[in-house]
């Protein structure tokens, strides 16, 4: 005799364990979100289901990147594992169930449990992730949340970048008029995912994507035009440039020419364009000179640009002390704000909108402080030679600023030696 129990081929129709040290401890201080996401992989665990974040984020409703997140929080939480991969792709691990009955009983290595609020506290230290965040906020006009610190750091932590691309990234979006956290945090998984990691690999990304299609938006509206080029349009655009070398001021000249006609097109300004060439010595071309150097020198201006501040901040400091105790009090405040954000207290309104006022309040007597000793408000900042671009090179409708086309290879050189 045997005894058997039917079973069912229908995975809904099935049970998961759920421990109840999951409930009692974690579950009720975890987000929303990344609660779902534990129980709705805790579910295929046992199914032999191939599936993954991807499919996790279209089950429930979600964004894949905040799926991301939960991994990253319940790393952090101990109560998952990442499992590594050798593909060298920071994103590509396995997730290994910890079984938290045998952390209790001491039969099993307790995973560290880093709370956010440590790991804020101990990365807000660090003065280059200070810099990034000032950086970020003076690209976003305003002072961020802790929320928004928390998931900025889950993007070092989850896409393996530097701090030195994040304040990029949100330099790059703000210059598109791109300033939601959750966009850039997009950009920056793209740009991983795509391979780019280094700042060096980004930039020769963009120039070859952008360089380009920048120009071919500046033609299009010098024409009147309000829609894409076709690729036999940008076809003639690239031998106005590669083959035959003309600046955009020229193509702009020759764009001009249309302004008679009642149906302007790119052929019409190609034969313009193309009567000049045989013509000779009318290109303008400034040999030498790549688009890659030209973003190299806004990197390297903006380099100085910030040493110049720094020197103006240590003036301020040194003639005022109580600033620079005013500055390290905001910082504290901030980190405050961070730790707020991910606790679980019950007055989480009040106590933030206590700090902001503290902030406020500061940054009040800062101004004061400033204007008394004969300095301008913002005088520890740093002062771009463009306030169109900022320094960038892009205009905040994408397009390529005046002073991108008035750099010399002169310019650069001094530039460089300074």
């Amino acid at each position: 005799m045997s005894f058997k129990r039917e079973k069912t081929k229908d995975y809904f129709l099935l049970d998961t364990s759920v421990e109840n040290m999951f409930i009692n401890e974690y579950m009720a201080s975890a987000p929303e979100g990344y609660v779902k996401a534990y129980l709705f992989a805790l579910m295929y665990t046992n199914l032999g289901v191939d599936f993954d974040n991807e499919d996790i984020a279209k089950q429930l409703m979600m964004e894949e990147e905040d799926v991301l997140k939960a991994w990253t929080y319940w790393e952090k939480m101990g109560v998952i594992r990442k499992i590594r991969k050798e593909s060298g792709n920071s994103l590509d691990y396995d997730v290994e169930f910890v079984l938290l009955k045998n952390m209790l009983y001491g039969t099993h290595e307790e995973a560290p449990r880093i709370s956010s609020e440590h790991g804020i506290d101990a990365q807000m230290a660090d003065r280059e992730y200070r810099e990034m965040f000032a950086r970020i906020e003076k690209a976003l006009g305003r002072v961020i949340s802790g929320s928004e610190m928390v998931e900025i750091l889950s993007w070092i932590n989850d896409f393996g970048t530097e701090t030195e691309v994040v304040g990029f990234a949100f330099e790059y979006c703000a210059g598109r008029n791109k300033k939601a956290v959750r966009y850039v945090g997009a950009v920056i998984k793209n740009w991983i995912m795509d391979g780019f990691r280094t700042m060096e690999e980004i930039r020769a990304h963009l120039e070859q994507i952008e360089g380009r299609s920048g120009d071919y938006r500046r033609v299009f509206r010098a024409l009147g035009f309000k829609r894409n080029p076709t690729e036999e349009e940008t076809r003639i655009m690239d031998t106005w440039f590669d083959k035959m070398g003309f600046k955009m001021e020229r193509i702009l000249e020759a764009c001009a020419k249309t302004s008679g006609i009642s149906s302007p097109s790119i052929n019409y300004v190609n034969r313009i364009l193309e009567n000049w060439f045989a013509e000779g010595g009318k290109t303008g071309k400034v040999e030498g000179i790549t688009n890659s150097d030209k973003m190299r020198y806004y990197e390297l201006l903006r380099e100085a640009e910030a040493r110049e501040a720094e020197k103006r901040r240590q003036e301020v400091y040194s003639k005022v002390p109580r600033i620079r105790e005013i500055d390290e009090e905001e910082q504290k405040l901030a980190s405050s704000l961070s730790r707020i954000a991910v606790s679980n207290r019950i007055d989480k309104t009040e106590a933030r909108e206590e700090i902001r006022e503290k902030i406020d309040k500061i940054r009040t007597e800062k101004a004061f402080l400033l204007t008394d000793n004969g300095f301008e408000l913002d005088y520890m900042e740093a002062e771009y030679r463009c306030p169109l671009c900022k320094d960038t090179g892009m205009l905040d409708t994408g397009e390529r600023c005046q002073c991108f086309t008035e750099i010399t290879e002169e310019k650069i050189r001094l530039l460089a030696k300074a």
